[in-house]
């Protein structure tokens, strides 16, 4: 048997406009296909059952808890203070509060008679800033206004190189003779003012807050509290003339 031997040749054809667009239109149209099919797959799954969204009442079972650690030095004023913050936490937030003897912590938890979520935290502010230093009847404004926040950091946040001596120092001009000085940043900025050893908290709204910050690190800085002050008072009227 004799193998027949072919040639193939490969030839190319010079395609023309009209051919391209059509090619291009036929692309097109299958792409639009699977675009109709896709949106029509969408529409079924559009049209699947929505389920309702789970009602309260189911939620209700579940408790929150928050827990508020106390330092050994605050537990007699937590003890001669428990009434005053019993009271407002549970006849007026509706929540549940206990000191934990063995873990050290102040517990407050959600119950049924609870009425909105947002107050166990109103409830954790309050006893956090207590334990922070302040009074009760400062800390209480955290449960009756909205925009009352606690601000805390160290010295040595603010100058890291303070030690010893200078650190004392530092203390005394942010307290003044006789605590002149805290007790006029206070009332210049309608704020309150805790010195816990090298902690300072701050209790106020946020803008009151920064103005008093800034002072307090100004003097913690080295600035006199003459110049302190005239700077407070001039930053605190153009704030209060905004309002």
């Amino acid at each position: 048997m004799s193998a027949a031997i072919v040639d193939v040749t490969n030839e190319f054809v010079a395609v023309s406009k009209t051919a391209k667009r059509k090619r291009n239109q036929r692309t097109g149209d299958s792409v639009s296909s699977q675009k109709m099919q896709i949106e029509d797959s969408a529409a079924d799954d559009n049209s699947r059952p929505a389920y309702p969204p789970v009602k309260r009442e189911k939620l209700d079972n579940k408790v929150e808890i928050r827990k508020v650690s106390v330092p050994a030095h605050r537990y007699s004023p937590l003890k001669e203070n428990w009434m005053k913050l019993f009271s407002p936490i549970v006849e007026h937030l509706h929540l549940q509060i206990r000191f934990n003897l063995k873990n050290r912590q102040v517990e407050i938890r959600t119950c049924e008679a609870t009425e909105d979520i947002a107050n166990l935290q109103k409830a954790a502010d309050f006893v956090k800033a207590f334990i922070s230093g302040f009074e009760v009847e400062d800390a209480l404004a955290l449960i009756r206004l909205d925009d009352l926040f606690v601000d805390s950091f160290e010295i040595k946040d603010v100058k890291s190189s303070l030690k010893g001596d200078h650190l004392s120092r530092a203390i005394g001009r942010l307290a003044g003779k006789g605590g002149r000085t805290k007790f006029t940043i206070e009332n210049v900025t309608k704020t309150r003012i805790v010195l816990a050893d090298q902690k300072i908290h701050i209790l106020g709204s946020y803008q009151n807050i920064q103005i008093a910050k800034r002072a307090v690190c100004n003097l913690i800085l080295g600035s006199p509290p003459s110049k302190v002050y005239g700077n407070l008072r001039a930053v605190a009227s153009r704030a209060f003339d905004r309002f």
